[in-house]
């Protein structure tokens, strides 16, 4: 690969991730402060990236796979999303803005599998390549995160003023720019396949993998990864707002730290998964979503700001000793014919199911405590809810899941 070749990589990945941080970090702060959506709404705009995750294996098995070179999918996927974003950043009520963002997260999800797939195809050992590659998608988010609260778009002041509507109009310009700059990338047509190779819908949306269920061990890890995305979900859905009602300056850049941390857990998390194993390092990854949410229930932005941050900064260990352990887990278990199924299976019972669960749950769980007696208490009863979800979560994975040793893929 040329040195020309990594740089367009490394650009693509930074605008893709740039573009996702650019708003989707603030918007559960934009939709109650600017469009005065109630818990509900703002949960089922949260939930159309897990429609979106679900439906992006269809997009991708029988379009991309099939027909056209992935950059040009790619490239029109991306100038679609900047038309949707521009109206996003049109919209004044949650009724209007509603339609722009299930669309765009119909058009966006497949978008996360395009750059991996055009970035493997021009790789000569993506086990080793590819990781210097996709960092910079970390980089573009923590960009995205710092950019929006150096221009005070998430200060109290910016926020009273609307200036959280320039994080979509900002979004729309990098999917335009990225729209147009993916008709550059290297060509990536369609890996042709004869008529009995074909890959079948079940195999795409991974349920040839469901045989792996079959194993009690995998049974309960797949389980706990479904449940442990309701924390996840609060997460998403609750963590900028949180900070900005809290009081903390800037909270979109201080969020960032948690990609930084999510960076550096990531390079350490090969070593950590060989010398403790699957379950210890996956248990320690529930352990602080516990850590976390009780940090931020008990935190304040005044003498108590530490434990605020300490809670963004524990998202590397969160996600990475999860989720990322669950990929590598899982790509172990599955063997050689369901490894792409199996990860597709577990995409869309995560990103799909389990999220889809989880924004409904903190939807219900926030709009519960607004209407209760619970005064200036609200988010410490908020948080409260996912510490005590992945406590048990934690709890019942210790108790049922039988320590193995898993050998490491790649």
């Amino acid at each position: 690969m040329t040195a020309a070749t990594r740089i367009k990589l490394s650009f693509m990945m930074f605008l893709e991730f740039f573009i996702w941080g650019a708003w989707f970090v603030t918007l559960g702060t934009f939709l109650p402060q600017n469009l005065s959506a109630s818990g509900y709404e703002v949960a089922n705009v949260f939930s159309t990236q897990s429609w979106g995750a679900i439906i992006a294996p269809f997009i991708i098995g029988l379009i991309a796979d099939k027909y056209f070179n992935a950059e040009r999918i790619l490239a029109v996927l991306h100038l679609v999303g900047a038309v949707l974003m521009y109206q996003m950043y049109n919209s004044v009520h949650v009724g209007q803005f509603y339609p722009y963002v299930f669309i765009y997260m119909i058009a966006y999800m497949p978008t996360l599998a395009l750059v991996n797939s055009i970035s493997f195809r021009q790789l000569a050992n993506p086990e080793k390549s590819f990781s210097s590659i996709r960092v910079w998608g970390t980089v573009g988010w923590i960009v995205a995160g710092l950019t929006v609260s150096l221009l005070g778009w998430d200060s109290e002041g910016g926020i009273r003023e609307g200036l959280l509507r320039n994080t979509f109009l900002m979004a729309s310009m990098a999917s335009l720019v990225l729209g147009l700059f993916s008709f550059t990338l290297p060509r990536t047509p369609p890996i042709r396949k004869s008529i009995g190779e074909e890959r079948s819908i079940s195999e795409m949306l991974g349920l040839d993998a469901i045989k792996l269920l079959a194993n009690r061990n995998y049974l309960v890890f797949f389980m706990a990864s479904v449940l442990i995305c309701i924390p996840l979900a609060f997460y998403y859905q609750n963590a900028n707002l949180f900070l900005s009602e809290t009081g903390l300056a800037n909270p979109t850049g201080k969020m960032a730290i948690g990609q930084v941390s999510e960076a550096l857990f990531l390079l350490l998390l090969p070593v950590l998964f060989v010398r403790f194993g699957f379950k210890n390092t996956i248990m320690l990854g529930m352990l602080a979503w516990v850590i976390r949410y009780l940090l931020f229930a008990y935190g304040n932005a005044g003498e108590l700001t530490y434990m605020l941050i300490i809670g963004i900064a524990l998202h590397g260990i969160c996600y990475d000793f999860f989720f990322v352990s669950g990929q590598i887990y899982t790509d172990a278990k599955a063997g050689e014919k369901y490894k792409s199924s199996a990860q597709g299976l577990i995409t869309l019972a995560t990103y799909g199911v389990g999220q889809l669960a989880g924004f409904w749950v903190a939807g219900f769980i926030s709009e519960h405590y607004k209407t209760s007696p619970v005064g200036d208490t609200l988010w410490q009863y908020v948080w409260l809810v996912p510490a005590g979800i992945a406590a048990v979560v934690l709890f019942l994975f210790a108790v049922f899941f039988k320590n193995e040793k898993t050998p490491v893929a790649g």
